[in-house]
């Protein structure tokens, strides 16, 4: 009977077991899509406004959202990022673009922005959702998504199918005198985005506007701004942090030495993206910001084949303006398979790239760390 009764044991493990492979297989494929001849693509999307989010449908709609005090817009491409539809607007509502992601397991698309408005048939239809619940903090914060990059859904451990949305805390003003106050967080949902809850906060004061990314192991590696910083701590470079219960809370706090937050010539920080490529097995992240001694512009990617441990290559996207942006990648046997998509705050509104793995390859080492072999 022993041994009859590990036996079943072992094959409903093995079945669970297929189960989350298979799931995660859906989402995470190889990496010779992502090489091949090297490409780099820059279209305008948008005219005028700020505020970018961009994400990838699980079937490989590309949406583009963007916001200035004005209902969200939205341009879609269905062919992987060649074309794109034209403008729509989500709503009524006028406001600035909170941001975007995408519900792995529904498929449901998901925009903050004075609410909730979800898409289930990847960006052609939208409806808002009124009674979508984001609770406070231990201290009864309330966070918020503007400026944030986009969410994820995680794939891998114990939370696997968790939403999760970077997120900031303003308790009292977006004045200069209150920045000591503010803090990155996350939100992170366990029904599809109906209720939230608010995360611990980052480990650092004077943050905001942050980027994350699930690793292959299951930790989720947050990257923010910080446009404060107390005395003798840098607030011109990015500051990490990493989750090991999905985004609940935070620890190992640093700060990069390659990584710049914005132009140098201050400490205000800029917006950055985030992402990681949807690569069973490997952990390569493309992060987007600025290369500037002063002015927002000259926009550039950085790549890390370790998650974020060290940032070996960067590569020049656009000298011109460049501000906020945003960054997903392409899906698996998808028309988007093997692109990596930045919209970004450029040419008096906003540009979308469209660039390769290979493209990036061909970048200027940082000296921090190696490009391993790719094979």
């Amino acid at each position: 009977m022993k041994t009859r009764t590990t036996t079943l044991t072992t094959l409903v493990l093995l079945a669970i077991c297929g189960t989350v492979r298979a799931a995660e297989s859906t989402f995470e494929g190889k990496l010779e899509p992502f090489l091949g001849e090297p490409r780099l693509e820059i279209q305008q999307l948008f005219s005028g406004g700020r505020f970018p989010s961009i994400v990838t449908a699980v079937d490989g709609t590309v949406l583009a959202f963007w916001a200035r005090n004005e209902p969200v817009r939205l341009r879609r491409s269905g062919d992987g990022g060649t074309t794109w539809e034209p403008e729509q607007r989500i709503g009524d509502a006028r406001g600035s673009l909170g941001a975007a992601s995408v519900d792995e397991k529904s498929g449901d698309i998901l925009v903050f922005q004075a609410g909730m408005f979800r898409s289930g048939d990847s960006g052609k239809t939208w409806t808002q959702d009124e009674d979508t619940v984001i609770k406070p903090n231990a201290s009864g914060h309330k966070a918020g998504t503007h400026g944030a990059d986009s969410g994820i859904t995680l794939r891998h451990g114990p939370h696997r199918g968790r939403l999760l949305q970077p997120a900031r805390v303003i308790p009292t003003s977006n004045a200069p005198r209150d920045w000591p106050e503010h803090y990155n967080t996350a939100l992170f949902s366990d029904d599809g985005g109906k209720s939230w809850q608010t995360s611990t906060p980052f480990p650092a004061l004077g943050t905001g506007e942050g980027a994350l990314a699930e690793l292959s192991d299951g930790r989720i590696y947050y990257n923010s701004r910080r446009h404060w910083a107390p005395q003798g701590e840098n607030a011109r470079m990015r500051w990490t942090a990493h989750s090991d219960d999905g985004g609940q809370t935070w620890k190992d706090l640093s700060v990069s030495d390659v990584l710049p937050d914005g132009a140098q010539h201050r400490d205000y920080g800029l917006m950055a993206g985030l992402v990681r490529l949807p690569i069973r097995g490997r952990d390569i992240l493309v992060f987007s910001n600025i290369v500037s001694p002063g002015g927002r512009r000259n926009g550039h990617v950085w790549a890390s084949f370790d998650g974020g441990t060290t940032w070996p290559l960067k590569r020049q996207v656009d000298q011109g303006a460049f501000a906020y942006s945003s960054l997903t990648a392409g899906r698996p046997e998808t028309p988007s398979e093997g692109w990596i998509y930045l919209l970004y705050e450029g040419g008096g509104g906003g540009r979308v790239a469209r660039f390769n793995l290979a493209w990036l390859l061909e970048g200027e080492p940082t000296g921090d760390g190696e490009v391993p072999a790719l094979n």
